[in-house]
């Protein structure tokens, strides 16, 4: 199966030369189950040229914000809403998740409440678990095809379903303790309030559930395959 990944965005240079760019992250997150990658780096407006051009797609996170005025916003969001009409799966992870319930009718904005980075608690699909945050923004509003299958104290929306072929995220499932105090130490400081950093760091000894969202994509990829 063919997974197309959505390049939103790039990590920075420091950590892109120590673990490689963000598609090398999800191309060894979901390694393991028989997918094959093609990567379209939308930021530098390098997109596919049809939404069939893949089995089923996943857009990645990225500094940016899905309502800044950038030149790749507007053909992604076109392009989401041509792989909804046909029916294609679509993961959005962080920024993937906002530009995915904004392109379908939904709400993003920078949260009044400011960031959550770090081990963050959630409660999904019945069970709590922890991930890796990095963001200050979040979906607001819903689309109307939206269904909530997962929040936190801190963020209403985290999880979000459109149906069974659109799944999405607002916590980061790709990113290892490791990553994380790369970003700690390489973006955060000047940008998140120093006493999240410091909690942050504290939390970087505990362990994560991204097995258990890799397994949930995992299955949603592979559900789709066995239905063609």
């Amino acid at each position: 199966m063919r997974i197309g990944i959505l390049q939103a965005g790039h990590g920075p240079d420091v950590l892109i030369e120590q673990t490689g760019d963000y598609d090398v992250l999800f191309e060894k997150f979901l390694g393991g189950h028989g997918f094959d990658f093609d990567i379209y780096s939308v930021v530098d407006m390098e997109f596919p040229a049809f939404a069939k051009d893949a089995d089923g797609w996943l857009i990645t996170g990225s500094k940016h914000g899905c309502y800044d005025n950038l030149p790749f916003i507007a053909p992604l969001e076109n392009l989401i809403c041509d792989i909804w009409a046909q029916s294609l799966p679509l993961v959005g992870i962080c920024f993937g998740h906002q530009i995915i319930a904004q392109a379908l009718g939904g709400k993003v904005e920078k949260f009044k409440d400011g960031w959550s980075v770090g081990l963050t608690e959630y409660d999904f699909d019945g069970e709590k678990v922890s991930l890796n945050a990095w963001h200050q923004d979040q979906v607001t509003r819903l689309p109307d095809e939206a269904t909530v299958e997962g929040s936190s104290g801190f963020c209403k929306n985290a999880f979000l379903s459109y149906g069974d072929k659109v799944f999405t995220l607002q916590a980061h499932p790709e990113f290892d303790n490791t990553f994380v105090k790369g970003l700690i130490e390489h973006r955060g400081p000047g940008l998140v309030p120093p006493e999240l950093l410091d909690q942050a760091r504290k939390n970087l000894v505990q362990d994560n559930a991204n097995s258990v969202i890799k397994r949930k994509i995992a299955t949603l990829f592979q559900s789709f395959k066995v239905d063609s």
